[in-house]
């Protein structure tokens, strides 16, 4: 599955947000989503890249795709199980 077959519940903007601003308000958006929600969380923090996921793995949420990247600007999709 790749980031352009995916259809989010919500999106979340982050661009200009530096770490760990990305993964504390993601995790905050995702605790509140119903399980089968999916997050789309964009960031432009280089760090963003492995500490979204691995948080978010850490925290029991599933990762459905690589994180995307279209030059500065990642996505991440996130499903709540």
């Amino acid at each position: 599955m790749n980031g352009n077959q995916i259809i989010p519940t919500y999106t979340l903007n982050l661009e200009g947000e530096p770490c760990p601003y990305p993964v504390v308000y993601s995790l905050d958006v995702l605790e509140k989503l119903a399980s089968g929600e999916i997050l789309e969380i964009i960031a432009d923090c280089p760090q963003s890249f492995q500490a979204v996921p691995e948080e978010a793995k850490r925290m029991g949420y599933v990762l459905l795709c690589e994180p995307v990247q279209e030059g500065p600007i990642i996505r991440f999709y996130i499903l709540k199980p």
